[in-house]
């Protein structure tokens, strides 16, 4: 599956990625800090989906209350959650609207 997300209160526009066999494959930020988000993408090809949502999930940035890889954690929960199973790409976020 195909995932565009619009993420909220970070330097990064969108996050894009694959799920497949609950792994994440061709993660990429638009936006943000390259230095740190580039690590992040490589570190997580082909992590686990649901540890990785375990690892990152309320990581803040300083004093914004999220972070991207929060924001990531927040697309992967909504991208495995059973509302999109099936779906070949979803686009998700507050500016998207939920679409399948």
């Amino acid at each position: 599956m195909r995932v565009e997300f619009i993420p909220e209160g970070t330097c990064a526009k969108k996050i894009t990625f694959d799920i497949e066999n609950g792994k994440i494959y061709n993660l990429n930020f638009l936006g943000g800090c390259p230095g740190n988000l580039g690590a992040i993408v490589k570190l997580l090809e082909g992590a686990d989906a649901y540890e990785t949502i375990r690892k990152l999930r309320g990581n803040k940035c300083g004093s914004r209350g999220t972070s991207c890889a929060d924001q990531l954690a927040i697309a992967l929960e909504e991208a495995t959650s059973e509302e999109y199973q099936g779906q070949h790409t979803i686009h998700i976020g507050k500016h998207l609207g939920r679409t399948a």
